[in-house]
C-alpha cells in the first residue's frame, strides 16, 4: 500500500497517531489540530516533527483543508454533549459546532478521504450529530460500519466503552460484512490481512493476546519501591498517589478497588485523582492485606480507628504512567517535565485506547 496523507483532528495528546504507528500502515500525519494547550505540549512533545495547528476546526478554511490533500481522517470530537452525565445538549451544543462544520467541508473537498475514522462516548450512536454524520456519508458516497468496543474485548484489564466509526469511500469495500447494527466486537476479516498488520509483541504495552493472563502486574503497573513516607503519606516516588485520610474516611465505601492481580479495572476519566467517585479504580498496593478485613465494621469506629484499618491496604491512585500503559500508550510515550499530576490525569481521562484503534485502522483499510 501506498503512503497514505492522514488528518489528526481533536488530536489530544496522540492516540490516533500512535494507533497508525501500532497497526503499522504507512502513513504521515500531515496535520494535527487541536486547541488545547496542555494536549497540545504532550503532542508536542512525542511528535515534534508533526506539524499541530493550536487553532479551532472552524478556522480552518476549505483551502486549507484542500492543501492538505489527506486520504484519512482520524477525529475524536467532544464528547461532553453526548456523555450521559451531562445536558445531553447534541448538536445544540456549542461544542459540536466544530464538528458540523466538518460534516459541511466534506462534501465540498477537492479530493474526499478514502477513509475516516471517528471515536466517541457510548450515546453518540443515538444522538443527532451521529445521524447527521450517517447521512453525509451516504450523500459523499462512503459505506461505513459503527461499533461499541471496549478494551476489554481484547483482553485488557481496563472497561473503557466507545463508540467507533468507520468509513471507506466507495467503490472501495471493507475486507468484512458491513451491517446496519452496531457491532460490538471485531468482524472476522475475509481477506485475512487486517490481523496481520498488528504484531503479536505489539510496540506498546501488554499486546492484547496476553494482556489478560497475570491481570495487571508486571505489563501496566509501576515497580513498588520501598520509601519513607513523608507527613500525610505523600511519599516519594509511588507514595505520592497514596489516597489522604480525608478521602480514606469520605469515600472508603464508595471506591472500586483492585488488586495487582486483577483482570478488571473501571474507566478512568478526566477527574481522576481529584474525584474519586466514578472516575477510575484505586489500586491496593499491599497485596498482603484483605479488604474484607479492613472494611469490617466500619460504622462503630473512631476516624482514628477507620484510618488505621483501612491504612493496612495501601490504597492508592494509579500513576498516569499506569493509566497510559492500560491504554496502550508506549513505553516511550512521556510527559513534558512541566505538566503537574492533575494535567496528566486529565488529558489522558480525555483520551483512547490505542490498541482498539490500531485494529480498527487496520480493519479499515484492510
Amino acid at each position: 500500500m501506498e503512503q497514505l496523507r492522514v488528518l489528526e483532528l481533536y488530536s489530544g495528546i496522540g492516540g490516533m497517531h500512535y494507533a497508525l504507528k501500532e497497526c503499522r500502515v504507512p502513513a504521515l500525519v500531515v496535520a494535527a489540530v487541536d486547541v488545547n494547550t496542555t494536549a497540545n505540549e504532550v503532542y508536542r512533545h512525542n511528535f515534534p516533527a508533526t506539524p499541530l495547528w493550536a487553532k479551532t476546526i472552524e478556522g480552518l478554511t476549505l483551502d486549507d483543508f484542500n492543501r492538505l490533500d489527506f486520504d484519512m481522517i482520524l477525529m475524536s470530537p467532544p464528547c461532553q454533549p453526548f456523555t450521559r452525565i451531562g445536558l445531553q445538549g447534541d448538536v445544540s451544543d456549542p461544542r459540536t459546532k466544530s464538528f458540523l462544520y466538518i460534516l459541511d467541508i466534506l462534501p465540498r473537498l477537492a479530493k474526499r478521504p478514502r477513509f475516516l475514522l471517528l471515536e466517541n462516548v457510548k450515546g453518540f450512536e443515538t444522538s443527532s450529530a451521529r445521524d447527521a454524520l450517517v447521512k453525509t456519508l451516504k450523500d459523499c458516497g462512503y459505506s461505513y460500519q459503527e461499533f461499541l468496543l471496549s478494551p476489554t474485548c481484547l483482553g485488557i484489564p481496563n472497561s473503557r466503552l466507545r463508540y467507533f466509526l468507520i468509513a471507506r469511500v466507495l467503490p472501495e469495500s471493507f475486507s468484512f460484512q458491513t451491517t446496519t447494527e452496531v457491532l460490538v466486537a471485531f468482524p472476522e476479516s475475509k481477506r485475512g490481512n487486517s490481523a496481520d498488520r498488528i504484531p503479536n509483541s505489539a510496540p506498546s504495552h501488554a499486546p492484547p493476546q496476553t494482556a489478560a493472563r497475570g491481570g495487571m502486574r508486571g505489563d501496566f503497573l509501576e515497580e513498588e519501591e520501598e520509601e519513607e513516607e513523608g507527613e500525610g503519606g505523600a511519599g516519594r516516588g509511588m507514595g505520592r498517589y497514596l489516597l489522604p485520610p480525608k478521602t480514606l474516611l469520605r469515600y472508603a465505601l464508595l471506591m472500586d478497588i483492585v488488586r495487582p492481580s486483577c483482570r478488571r479495572s473501571v474507566c478512568f476519566t478526566k477527574g481522576y485523582g481529584h474525584y474519586v467517585e466514578g472516575t477510575g479504580s484505586v489500586l491496593q498496593s499491599c497485596t498482603d492485606a484483605q479488604v474484607e478485613t479492613a472494611f469490617a465494621a466500619l460504622d462503630s469506629l473512631t476516624d482514628e480507628q477507620k484510618l488505621l484499618q483501612l491504612s493496612q491496604l495501601r490504597l492508592r491512585y494509579f500513576s498516569p504512567r499506569e493509566i497510559a500503559n492500560l491504554m496502550g500508550f508506549p513505553s516511550h510515550f512521556s510527559f513534558p517535565e512541566n505538566t503537574t499530576i492533575k494535567q496528566r490525569y486529565r488529558v489522558l481521562g480525555n483520551s483512547l485506547n490505542v490498541h482498539v484503534v490500531a485494529r480498527l485502522i487496520a480493519l479499515m483499510v484492510g
